[in-house]
């Protein structure tokens, strides 16, 4: 028996569009092959990545030691399933453990899922430990992004994800990020009626709310409060975690730590995992209360130790912190060139946000439009942030190239 392998179709986004649903508003592209920051599509044109998949290609495209991972492990074992013991789940959530504050990890496929386990962990902790007879709530914040579930949809402060998809789920409040005040007034209130609330679960930096960094001693004022109220803190380290920041975790840029945080987007480098961590005190899970058919399996815990042991081994954090000083620094002289345009640089790490000024006619889709054009790719955070989210291995030179690609671009946009 023989088989024949046909070319692949050429691309056409009019074939695309026929098949695919459109619950993306796509840019007029196709990408086909990566190479480190690198990206080509389907016509030949080179681009400078930093999107990174939305903060998910950790080690680039074509990294040789996922690749070598990878392909090594498709050909051992892809998936069984959690009905039996997998080696690779336990030594990663080992290697996990032992660099974070957690004590126990449940593997998943995504962020939302991520998500979803630790609203699940927190209500049945509210219900058997603490013995909530109320509605146990979870305090949310204001412009945060959660996931796309409906009850991760519900957690997330943005009512533009949210509309046409009532009734939404109950056990939700939203309050001002960075404000203590808001926190304390809404455990005051709750109390007053027939809620209490059970958590609160933050972004330690919002991504799709903007870039905005978490302040410090909010933060840790917010650990204090959940400490004096049996309040369980959880962290939705989905964008940040796995060296995003410049450290592992998110959470270390505010010197506290959750009692549960989630993972995901750059946890095996693009292939598909999400983890919640906890700590050992509100691990209530037992077999049967939750689950996940492709959570953990061989492929993507192999990748994911990979990508993990080579931040360590490479010392990518080191290489995270430089670079991202260096781009936030160049950032600062295009504020400083168009002070009328731009408001605010801010970020950690290589997770970086430069803000158009409100009353500026520009938008941030404008200049990711125009950027795209020449090569260069960027991502929006809302109407008028700019997202710079390169992989985690971007080097000195790739920073100027894109720093001078966007000064370009923006001399164009508003000097031309």
């Amino acid at each position: 028996m023989s088989s024949t392998l046909t070319a692949p179709p050429v691309f056409s986004p009019e074939t695309f569009d026929s098949y695919v649903m459109t619950t993306y508003g796509r840019f007029p592209i196709a990408i086909e092959r990566g190479e480190g920051c690198r990206l080509w599509d389907t016509t030949g044109k080179p681009y400078l990545d930093f999107v990174a998949g939305i903060a998910t290609c950790t080690l680039g495209h074509g990294h040789p030691a996922l690749a070598k991972t990878v392909s090594e492990q498709m050909q051992k074992l892809h998936h069984v399933s959690n009905l039996y013991y997998i080696p690779e789940q336990g030594a990663l959530a080992q290697w996990i453990v032992e660099r974070s504050c957690g004590d126990r990890v449940f593997f998943c496929n995504s962020g939302a899922e991520a998500n979803e386990a630790a609203i699940k962990l927190v209500r049945k902790y509210a219900h058997t430990v603490l013995d909530f007879l109320e509605q146990p709530v979870i305090l949310t914040a204001n412009a945060s992004f959660h996931g796309r579930t409906l009850a991760t949809v519900t957690a997330t402060g943005q009512s533009k994800y949210q509309q046409h998809f009532d009734p939404l789920v109950p056990g939700f409040v939203h309050v001002p990020y960075n404000d203590i005040q808001a926190i304390e007034d809404a455990i005051t209130d709750l109390d007053e009626g027939n809620s209490r609330v059970a958590a609160i679960m933050l972004e330690p930096l919002q991504g799709e709310g903007g870039v905005r960094p978490g302040n410090r001693e909010y933060f840790q004022r917010l650990r204090e409060i959940c400490d004096q109220n049996d309040i369980l803190l959880v962290f939705d380290e989905v964008q940040v975690g796995v060296g995003r920041t410049g450290t592992l975790w998110g959470y270390e840029q505010l010197g506290v730590e959750p009692d549960i945080f989630t993972s995901a987007k750059g946890l095996a480098g693009g292939i598909p995992i999400g983890a919640m961590v906890c700590k050992k005190f509100c691990d209530v899970f037992e077999p049967g209360n939750h689950a996940s058919t492709f959570g953990g399996n061989p492929l993507a815990c192999a990748a994911g130790l990979t990508v993990l042991k080579t931040l360590e081994q490479d010392d990518i954090l080191a290489n995270v912190q430089a670079r991202g000083q260096q781009l936030r620094q160049g950032l600062g002289a295009l504020l400083e060139r168009y002070p009328q345009t731009f408001s605010e640089v801010r970020g950690w790490g290589l997770i970086d946000g430069l803000e158009i000024r409100g009353d500026a006619r520009l938008t941030s889709i404008e200049v990711v439009k125009a950027a795209l054009a020449k090569g260069l790719l960027l991502a929006p955070a809302g109407p008028k942030v700019l997202r710079f989210v390169p992989p985690l291995i971007v080097s000195a030179a790739e920073i100027e190239e894109a720093l001078a690609i966007l000064g370009e671009t923006l001399a164009e946009l508003l000097e031309g």
